[in-house]
């Protein structure tokens, strides 16, 4: 089933998610929900706390973008072969690399794109939709992906990243988003 994303404003987006553990009521079909949800909407990646559940919950697949970049593009992300993966009650472990923009955007906040600076290379322990606990190691627009996700756990946006000028200019973007005031063709739930 295709869920609502939340809108920007919301106050579920700036919660810190709790951990869950494997008698979580419905986890499959929410994990199969927030699939059909990220992909109708276009997305590469999906926390929890976008379809308003605060839990340390998130899917990633960037192989759609790994897989349509040029053979040149590829050449800057050595070792970046794209995931999609379930992370449970992820835990940052370490980050390393070189810090690098990007143009981010995020579902929850639409028709917004700015230049975000993160490390190259994350690594981190959770859990897989098995609840099998895994270390990995990330790198590239995989890790990057992973790390835009992680701060929705953790109750963070992408914008908080962007010098607080830039945050000053996209205010009143931000506030019609809140309202309501903007067309996407995916469904929303926007704060009361």
């Amino acid at each position: 089933m295709i869920l609502p994303i939340v809108a920007y404003g919301h106050p579920v987006l700036r919660e810190p998610a709790k951990e869950i553990d494997s008698s979580y009521p419905g986890l499959e079909q929410l994990l199969a929900d927030m699939w059909e949800t990220m992909y109708n909407s276009n997305g590469v990646g999906l926390a929890a706390p976008q379809i308003n559940r605060s839990i340390r919950l998130f899917v990633v697949d960037s192989l759609q973008i790994i897989n349509n970049l040029e053979d040149e593009e590829k050449e800057d992300y050595p070792g970046d072969e794209g995931i999609r993966e379930v992370f449970i009650n992820a835990k940052i472990k370490q980050l390393d690399g070189q810090e690098w923009l990007y143009n981010e955007g995020c579902l929850s906040i639409p028709k917004v794109r700015e230049d975000v600076s993160r490390k190259q290379t994350v690594t981190l322990t959770y859990l897989n939709d098995a609840f099998e606990p895994q270390e990995k190691t990330f790198t590239g627009i995989t890790a990057r992906v992973i790390l835009h996700e992680y701060d929705h756990i953790e109750g963070k946006l992408f914008i908080d990243h962007i010098k607080p000028l830039k945050r000053t200019l996209l205010k009143r973007k931000l506030d019609d988003i809140s309202k309501g005031k903007i067309r996407v063709d995916y469904r929303m739930l926007f704060p009361k």
